[in-house]
């Protein structure tokens, strides 16, 4: 898959399913169901397929979801707020430990 493809996949998979927008996991397994389109593998012929580099490596899956949500804040999850609320509160709190 170039790179291109994968980010216009992810783009249009995170406005047609906002819930894939915090899963990394279910944004994946998405990813890879479209690539496989069959329903009949075992687990052992998914793993060769993996290993053999067929489907679309898990971190590149993340890495792109992430490149496309830091340029595109409407496509950002729920909970991204909430993970950089927090984030620096914990700053605040290492700033004022000692």
């Amino acid at each position: 898959m170039k790179i291109n493809t994968k980010k216009e996949l992810v783009i249009q998979l995170l406005n047609e399913f906002p819930h894939l927008r915090d899963d990394d996991n279910k944004l994946i397994a998405t990813i890879w169901k479209r690539e496989l389109k069959t329903r009949d593998l075992t687990a052992m012929d998914f793993l060769q397929l993996y290993a053999n580099k067929m489907l679309t490596n898990a971190e590149s899956i993340r890495r792109c979801r992430q490149k496309v949500q830091e340029l595109m804040p409407e496509l950002r999850g729920s909970k991204y707020k909430a993970r950089h609320e927090s984030a620096k509160q914990t700053i605040d709190q290492l700033y004022n430990f000692i």
